[in-house]
């Protein structure tokens, strides 16, 4: 600004020296004198404008370097994930529509139809209409709209056309696969004593149909292509997932918590760490009384020190400060029912006083219509949690490794993939005063500093599919060219 104004005084002083001069001519210059003024008032008023404009772009890419610098500690501590050129083919905001131009039609013999029931809650069902997609493709028969589990634990009697827009699923795969919304009423009636005669194969357990590895290129990217394109939520849970998104942008970067700690979770895995003896007979009792569990009994402790039970709320407010994740950050809690409520919720709202659920950020008015209707409450975490700075699953189910998968595909996002069993020794370690903070911490720190979700190659083992990698949460064939090499 001191520049500006001895500018100024440099304009005025030479402006006076100017009219000075003009006074030695006399009458006779008057009207060339004045139309000289004219002319050096523009000028002067340009030159103000030139300078005003330069100071302004300063401020501007100044405050721009002090926003780099000052940023939020929560997207600083952790290191990027470099994504080679080309390595996903879309990286949009998961919440932004796009139009579709509708490929041509498929034309093939149909071999007959596929009737799909499916099971389980809404990402491994998610995962089983991707692969029943790559089954009809390969059997070259015509798919039926999957019926959803509504027999479950969660009871929701939500329908397909509930939760994914339905005709947008049929005709962005018509290049594909013929797909209708349901039998010709002549089979629908002759179904069951005619199943052979007529060709129908139905499904009602779809879950791991299809291996995650060793199958044709293009079977794996047609199982992207259903996953990360044709299932699109309804435009009703999209415009839920923008407004909850919109509330927490509005104060800055937020975590998204996957804290599985319901009441199905413990009673299914046995994990009753910081449960009351009234709690762990409940949970028994709702394991033995459900057929489809085979495991009854459970060592919880043995089963904890494995690293195969979820967090605690109290276990995850310790790691989250162990990572040194910013103790002001919104932390939006991606979940069902807590079981034991807000007393289990006391020490992680303690450590992280930002803490959030789609309860405090919707009106009830607004979830009215998702009520009884998990997988639809689900759908509206899957969105809040593909958009979310951070992704933190506390257990490596269905809902955890399918977000990944997802965050990988949007460009390797930053999803910290918590190690479990070594967490849990390391927890017990500091709590029996073996370990002290500062060693605790570091220790944790180092441990995760790969587990971030940058590219990697999936585990295969050929012998054991269950344990190998699920293709979901690593669908590398979709993230970067076939003859790429991927880093170990």
């Amino acid at each position: 600004m001191c520049k500006l104004k001895d500018s100024n005084e440099k304009i005025k002083g030479k402006q006076g020296n100017w009219v000075r001069g003009m006074k030695f001519l006399g009458e006779v210059g008057v009207e060339n004198n004045k139309f000289l003024t004219a002319s050096h008032a523009k000028l002067k008023l340009w030159i103000l404008r030139a300078i005003t404009t330069l100071l302004l772009w300063t401020c501007i890419i100044q405050l721009v370097a002090l926003g780099e610098v000052w940023g939020p500690n929560l997207l600083k501590s952790w290191p990027s994930c470099s994504s080679p050129p080309d390595v996903y083919t879309e990286s949009n905001a998961s919440l932004t529509r796009r139009e579709v131009v509708l490929p041509p039609k498929r034309v093939y013999k149909n071999n007959g139809y596929l009737v799909v029931s499916c099971n389980g809650g809404l990402n491994q069902m998610r995962a089983a209409i991707c692969d029943m997609v790559a089954i009809a493709r390969h059997l070259n028969v015509t798919l039926i709209v999957p019926e959803l589990d509504k027999t479950s634990f969660w009871a929701d009697p939500s329908d397909f056309q509930d939760i994914f827009e339905v005709d947008h699923f049929i005709s962005s795969l018509r290049d594909e696969v013929r797909i209708l919304k349901e039998l010709p009423p002549r089979l629908k009636r002759k179904i069951l004593p005619l199943l052979k005669k007529h060709k129908v194969v139905h499904l009602n357990r779809t879950d791991a149909r299809l291996a995650n590895n060793g199958l044709p290129f293009e079977i794996q990217k047609l199982r992207c292509r259903v996953n990360f394109h044709s299932l699109r939520f309804t435009a009703r849970i999209e415009e839920l997932g923008r407004k909850v998104v919109r509330a927490l942008r509005q104060n800055g970067p937020f975590l998204v918590l996957h804290l599985r700690y319901e009441m199905d979770m413990l009673s299914f895995s046995g994990c009753t760490r910081g449960c009351s003896n009234e709690e762990v007979d409940e949970l028994t009792r709702m394991r033995y009384a459900n057929p489809w569990w085979k495991e009854k009994a459970i060592d919880s402790e043995l089963k904890r020190r494995e690293g195969l039970c979820p967090l605690t709320p109290e276990e995850a407010a310790l790691v989250l400060t162990a990572l040194g994740i910013d103790h002001n950050v919104q932390i939006y809690i991606a979940a069902g029912e807590i079981y034991g409520g807000e007393r289990r919720l006391r020490h992680l709202a303690a450590a992280f006083p930002n803490l959030v659920r789609k309860e405090k950020l919707l009106e009830p008015s607004e979830l009215l219509f998702f009520r009884d209707h998990s997988s639809q409450m689900a759908a509206l975490d899957y969105l809040v949690s593909l958009e979310s700075d951070f992704f933190v699953p506390t257990y490596d189910g269905n809902m955890a490794k399918v977000v990944e998968g997802h965050r990988r595909y949007l460009g390797f996002k930053k999803t910290i993939l918590l190690d479990r069993k070594v967490l849990i020794n390391l927890i017990d370690q500091h709590e029996n005063g073996l370990l002290i903070w500062d060693e605790f911490s570091s220790t944790i720190k180092e441990v995760h500093a790969n587990r971030t979700g940058c590219p990697k190659s999936r585990v295969m083992i050929s012998d054991k599919p269950k344990v190998e990698d699920y293709f979901y949460a690593n669908p590398q064939e979709c993230l970067q060219p076939a003859d790429a090499a991927l880093s170990s």
